[in-house]
């Protein structure tokens, strides 16, 4: 809604003569991703999850096996031992849905907390920018057809956030 509201309101001025609006663009989502902040933070994520990952992918690996075994058994074990083979592949399968889900729960929580902060602080850093080179708006890059490169402050605003917030 907002970007139908920009639109219309730069249609506007321009169809009634008035001063020429000054328009800066910028990939927000790009630009937000390749802070160095970020890119410490999503390294820090991906080693805190990498055992659980690894717990996950040996669950896998035993599902697998089991259900390799049973094939290959089939019919030369007696129906017991076949039903107990089969229900621990069940359980099996049922805690590694659980444990999978539990880990992208996880992540997805503290990606999305990471990714709001720096979110907040990237809009402010625009903010800023637009500011500094006294623009009347800024357009996100993902919402616009077309603009001239010369107006993309996509690098611009990653320089300046790394500036202001130096990953820790």
């Amino acid at each position: 809604m907002s970007r139908v509201v920009v639109i219309a309101a730069l249609f506007l001025a321009s169809s009634l003569g008035i001063a020429q609006s000054k328009v800066g663009v910028v990939n927000f989502q790009r630009a937000l991703l390749e802070t160095a902040e970020i890119k410490k933070a999503s390294a820090a994520l991906e080693a805190k999850y990498k055992p659980r990952q690894a717990e996950l992918e040996r669950l896998r690996k035993e599902i697998e096996d089991l259900q390799q075994k049973l094939q290959t058994l089939a019919g030369k074990l007696t129906p017991q031992a076949e039903s107990d083979m089969t229900f621990q592949a069940q359980r099996k399968q049922r805690e590694f849905q659980r444990l999978s889900e539990d880990l992208q729960s996880d992540v997805d929580e503290e990606r999305n907390e990471i990714l709001t902060k720096a979110g907040q602080r990237m809009r402010e850093i625009i903010n800023k920018l637009a500011e500094d080179k006294g623009l009347d708006v800024i357009i996100d890059a993902g919402d616009t057809l077309y603009f001239k490169p010369a107006l993309d402050l996509t690098q611009e605003a990653i320089a300046a956030y790394d500036k202001a917030y130096p990953p820790k």
